[in-house]
């Protein structure tokens, strides 16, 4: 009995193995079959996927910077250039402490309380993944003496790079502009162009001026470099590349050898001049005094520096030559005497005694003219020459608001002259539609009696002077200025030019010119307003002075420059182009604060003159405003 039960227990018990056998066969078949299947997906199906996950662990591309274009002058001296130097650069997302590895850092090579601050900035500006310049332009002694104390500062890394450089410091700064470090605006500009891919790499860009205007022309194609990388992230070999196209050179109007001897010439005077050739437009010299050094910003300028620049009254970074706005004073009655012609409210003949100053019907207070007592007897021509203000009180009067604007816009005042680098203002040419627009009033009588003399609500940039005195030298041809003249491509060296882009000619009777241009050509001969800029000159000379104004003056109260302050004195205008019998030179400038044209501007002109037609330098330098003035 008990053996039976022994064996049906020992058939039970192998009958129970045998099915938790079956069962764990299965069990490890499906686990086979689930492993294999894994396999077939991992190898098969998701191979590609794999295998470029294992290339990207083994091989790093990195985006190879284009070299930035040059800028020549019209004689082809180079005014920004590029130069190589080791740059020592630390990405701060590789770095646990960056400030200790900083002063660790400095006790190998030299780091500056400027490079620290300068980094800070850039720090606060970028991601932490980027790599940042702590020291830059290294020597080969600090390259060397980091190279053995490498293995001491991982996230650490010594590059060449290439830097951007302004060998003529601070001239023509405003025109040429200069490069800095790509900021999140910047980002943002390239992403909405579809170029962030030729951008990899690249932490410099075009801010200001022809750097920031043909930046597209100056950046090159970004080329690519595959490198096979160890486990630890150094490069082993580099396996394939793909070349960068650098950027192409610029060819610019300016004659840089002019534009110091114009920027030289204002001496410590601020101010503007824009000189342009009356036949093409083409920019020979650009100035806005002070101006600046671009070379501080290539590395990203530093606080000291920046505070400088910024927070001068006399505002460096403020670029006079496009973005200065002041009344346009006497130079814009040639102006104003051909709108008198054209729409037939004077003739040459016409005649006025000149008491001095000027009664606008049912108004008490007299328009005063500059000279007290008058000039007597003024005609046209002598109107321009004594530069009298009576005569163009009544003129505007005449012609109404309405019809200076109409007449003036023509020559370009009122709106951008549309000059190809950014930041130009358009001034203001005043009408009735404008005022009640911007003041919701009315315009009255005694509005353009001011107009008429170029003060009241009439604002012009130099740009928009020079373009409009290089129309009435070339006969009624207005001219769009531009500061890049050709393009000479990278890779085939070939040099493209660029169109002038000349307006349509003016509706002026010749005669109606001529009688201008004559009188513009006295004002610079003894009797004149400037006779300074023509006074032994072996060239005609054809100009015309201006003063503006830059506070009022109380009724009854005569301005004095010596007790106003310095700030507040009137600001000196001269426009002009020679020869007057063959233009070759069109200019405007404008000296702030500087009291009188004819004492003040018209010198600098002639300085201007002398060294584009003649090649010549003055042996003694003029004395600005040393002499009494003889009008305005």
């Amino acid at each position: 009995m008990s053996v039976g039960l022994a064996l049906r227990d020992q058939r039970a018990e192998l009958n129970v193995f045998r099915s938790r056998l079956t069962v764990a066969g299965f069990l490890a078949l499906a686990a086979f079959a689930l492993i294999a299947s894994r396999f077939v997906w991992l190898q098969v199906i998701q191979r590609e996927h794999y295998h470029t996950l294992a290339e990207a662990n083994r091989i790093s591309v990195v985006p190879v910077v284009p070299n930035r274009g040059l800028i020549l002058d019209r004689n082809g001296e180079v005014l920004a250039a590029n130069y190589s130097a080791y740059t020592l650069e630390i990405t701060p997302g590789k770095v646990g402490n960056v400030e200790r590895a900083i002063d660790e850092l400095a006790q190998v090579i030299e780091v500056s309380a400027r490079d620290r601050r300068r980094f800070k900035r850039l720090q606060e500006e970028s991601k932490n993944f980027e790599s940042l310049p702590i020291r830059t332009r290294l020597t080969e002694e600090e390259v060397a003496r980091f190279a053995v104390n490498r293995y001491r500062f991982p996230g650490f890394e010594i590059k060449a790079r290439l830097f951007r450089s302004y060998p003529h410091g601070d001239i023509a700064s405003h025109a040429v502009g200069y490069i800095g470090r790509i900021n999140e605006a910047d980002v943002r500009r390239i992403e909405a162009a579809g170029l962030a891919t030729n951008y990899k790499g690249t932490d410099h860009i075009g801010k200001l001026g022809i750097e920031g205007a043909y930046e597209k022309e100056l950046h090159g194609v970004t080329g690519s470099e595959q490198v096979e990388i160890d486990a630890g992230g150094r490069a082993i070999r580099a396996l394939s590349r793909s070349e960068p196209q650098s950027g192409n050179n610029l060819v610019v109007t300016l004659d840089v050898r002019l534009q110091r001897v114009a920027e030289e010439a204002f001496q410590d005077y601020r101010g503007a001049l824009v000189a342009l050739d009356p036949k093409t437009g083409d920019v020979l010299a650009l100035v806005s005094r002070p101006g600046f050094d671009p070379n501080l910003f290539v590395d990203g300028i530093d606080p000291a520096n920046w505070d400088a620049l910024n927070n001068s009254p006399d505002k460096p970074l403020n670029n006079r030559a496009l973005r200065g706005q002041y009344p346009p004073g006497s130079t814009i009655k040639p102006f104003m005497a051909l709108a008198a012609l054209t729409y037939g409210r004077r003739t040459p003949e016409y005649t006025i005694a000149d008491p001095g100053h000027w009664m606008l019907p049912g108004v008490s207070r007299p328009f005063r003219d500059w000279k007290p007592g008058g000039h007597g007897m003024v005609n046209m021509h002598r109107s321009i020459v004594i530069s009298c203000d009576t005569y163009y009180y009544g003129l505007a009067n005449d012609l109404g608001v309405d019809a200076i604007h109409r007449f003036m816009t023509q020559f370009g005042f009122g709106s951008r002259t549309g000059v190809d680098i950014d930041g130009e203002l358009p001034g203001l040419q005043p009408s009735t539609d404008w005022k009640w627009q911007r003041f919701k009033q009315k315009w009255y009588a005694g509005d353009t009696i001011s107009v008429g003399i170029g003060q009241g609500y009439w604002l012009a940039t130099p740009m928009q002077l020079a373009a409009a005195v290089a129309t009435l030298a070339n006969g009624g041809t207005p001219v769009h200025p531009r500061l890049v003249r050709a393009v000479q491509d990278a890779r085939t060296q070939q040099i493209r030019e660029l169109p002038v882009r000349n307006g349509e000619a003016l509706a002026l009777k010749p005669e109606h010119l001529e009688l201008v241009r004559a009188a513009m050509i006295d004002v610079t001969r003894p009797g004149g307003t400037a006779t300074r800029a023509g006074q032994g000159a072996p060239y005609l000379v054809a100009g015309k002075t201006g003063t503006a104004q830059v506070v009022g003056m109380k009724s009854g109260e005569k301005y004095d420059e010596k007790r106003v302050k310095e700030h507040h004195r009137d600001h000196a205008l001269f426009i002009a182009y020679a020869p007057a019998d063959d233009p070759k030179i069109a200019l405007a400038l404008l000296v702030e604060n500087g009291g009188h044209g004819g004492s003040t501007a018209a010198p600098i002109a002639r300085e201007v003159f002398d060294y584009y037609l003649l090649a010549k330098r003055p042996e003694k330098k003029p004395v600005l405003g040393d002499e009494e003035a003889v009008g305005d």
